[in-house]
């Protein structure tokens, strides 16, 4: 591996958990969503990810390989007013609930962090590295 290859790591892993937080805050964001473009009430997103091994440079890594809508069942409310309602008066809310996704925000952001201060202390000693070569 190059001497740059634990940040390239690092960055991979960043970018991850910067998707993760975009996906998580859009699910809250969408929480009381009852209609879509695609029809019926929002689904929950969750990003899919997977390790990304180049054998030219023999670095791991990870990828996004999709967001996926969770198909848990939607959440129905007894609203006969609400204008989504069907014709019993239910309407369908997405499937979001919000201590989950503040639980995933959390470590998202935790995760985040870390990878800061491990990018942080690649960057350190690769300064040493560098001094103590002049």
């Amino acid at each position: 591996m190059s001497i740059f290859g634990g940040m390239r790591i690092s960055q991979s892993a960043l970018s991850a958990e910067r998707l993760k937080m975009d996906v998580v805050s859009s699910n809250i964001a969408n929480m009381k969503t009852t209609r879509t473009k695609e029809g019926g009430a929002y689904r929950r997103r969750v990003p899919v990810f997977e390790e990304n091994y180049d054998s030219k440079l023999g670095m791991l890594g990870v990828k996004t390989v999709s967001i996926q809508k969770d198909q848990a069942p939607l959440r129905k409310l007894y609203e006969p007013n609400h204008p989504d309602a069907d014709k019993e008066g239910y309407v369908e809310y997405p499937n979001v609930d919000i201590l989950v996704e503040m639980a995933d925000l959390m470590t998202a952001a935790r995760s985040y962090e870390s990878n800061i201060d491990t990018l942080n202390a690649q960057k350190n000693m690769i300064s040493k590295a560098l001094e103590i070569g002049r």
